[in-house]
């Protein structure tokens, strides 16, 4: 839940007025998901140092689940590219598309990635891929492509050929 307060810092519930949740007595799984978004969401609104903030707790939450799947490699890299870490993020991208070379989350965080690397080549190709195989790919109906739905709908309008 993206406005769920947390315990702790500026992100109580006495900054919302409602009471802070203890994110520590969360399973894992709820936690990285409820740290996932409220860095996501301090992304979009810019306020990057309380997403630096909250990004190692993610990532945490991620890791402790056990060996990163392809949808929570494709979080994590996210999480990176909010934190401006584009390295890391590429990385979890190669490791996806080592993996599945057209699956769509890991072309969609290549696309970024290469983007948050001023990389036109590399993210030109990536776009290229991602058109390919997205037909294909989004036939699969991979839980991981109908939670990220509009992030991919959204790549696929910014793909279009010219």
């Amino acid at each position: 839940m993206a406005g769920a307060p947390f315990a702790g810092g500026a992100a109580t519930g006495a900054a919302t007025g409602a009471s802070p949740t203890d994110i520590a007595s969360m399973p894992l799984e709820e936690r990285a998901s409820r740290l996932f978004d409220r860095v996501m969401r301090y992304g979009e609104e810019g306020k990057l140092d309380s997403a630096r903030i909250f990004a190692p707790m993610a990532i945490q939450s991620y890791e402790m689940m056990g060996p990163l799947d392809t949808h929570r490699r494709y979080d994590v890299g996210m999480i990176d590219l909010v934190i401006g870490s584009a390295d890391i993020a590429r990385a979890q991208a190669d490791t996806i598309l080592r993996q599945n070379p057209t699956h769509l989350l890991g072309l969609r965080l290549a696309i970024k990635a290469a983007g948050a690397q001023k990389d036109a080549a590399a993210r030109a190709g990536f776009e290229k891929r991602f058109r390919a195989a997205e037909a294909a790919e989004r036939a699969k109906n991979l839980p991981e492509y109908g939670d990220h739905k509009s992030d991919l709908d959204n790549a696929l309008k910014a793909t279009k050929a010219p």
